[in-house]
């Protein structure tokens, strides 16, 4: 199964469509940011086109609109933003929207919102004969994921925590657009695939002994 990755999309799809015109995938992940504020119409409308090329698995990004949940559901897409979905033998598991920011975006959340909407699945995310994967804009706190080009590390707290918590396979989240990278913590797989605003993506290659090992075959591409 080969899987692109695909976050803070900003409404600019002109690339990622070419790419998919030359390069086939079985599923698309996309965490968050699929518009810049919108509109609505457009939203639907880029997820109802991934969706033509692969499966498109989605959460919402800060900057999407409000009610971002309710378009994933009548768009093509799958919402995994508050669930846990299933993906083949794949367990998915998504909270979208970010930590506090200082500019005041459409879907900002307590780190105690956060945390308690993500420990809901705690089971699910702990199950160690499944291969996980948690879904989130916001990537985990002090890690490769989060860094600002200052340095300063601006994360959620509560995703750090819940992975340390939980330990699932694999962490997918965007957000922090400078912040392309692969981490660890512990024995949970981080990647900030970057902006798919500027051709920034991954690409997850998972077979059934992958699934069975808990391997992450992942790399950082340029679209």
């Amino acid at each position: 199964m080969k899987i692109l990755i695909l976050s803070d999309i900003h409404s600019k799809t002109d690339r990622i469509y070419e790419y998919l015109d030359e390069n086939s995938f079985d599923n698309i992940i996309i965490t968050g940011d699929v518009t810049e504020f919108g509109p609505e119409e457009l939203f639907v409308e880029i997820l109802d086109k991934l969706s033509t090329y692969a499966p498109v698995y989605a959460i919402k990004g800060n900057c999407d609109p409000t009610n971002a949940d309710e378009l994933i559901e009548k768009s093509s897409a799958t919402n995994v933003d508050g669930k846990c979905v299933n993906l083949d033998k794949i367990q998915l598991v998504g909270f979208g929207g970010s930590n506090p920011t200082p500019f005041d975006t459409p879907n900002e959340f307590s780190e105690e919102i956060i945390y308690d909407s993500l420990n809901k699945f705690n089971e699910q995310l702990s199950d160690k004969n499944k291969y996980t994967i948690l879904m989130t804009h916001a990537p985990a706190y002090d890690t490769k994921t989060d860094t600002i080009e200052s340095g300063a590390h601006v994360g959620s707290t509560s995703v750090h925590k819940i992975i340390e918590q939980t330990q699932p396979t694999l962490n997918l989240c965007g957000h922090v657009h400078e912040s392309k990278a692969i981490d660890k913590l512990e024995n949970t797989t981080l990647v900030n695939p970057g902006n798919a605003a500027e051709n920034h993506a991954a690409i997850l290659t998972i077979t059934d002994d992958d699934i069975k090992n808990k391997n992450v075959n992942i790399q950082l591409i340029t679209l």
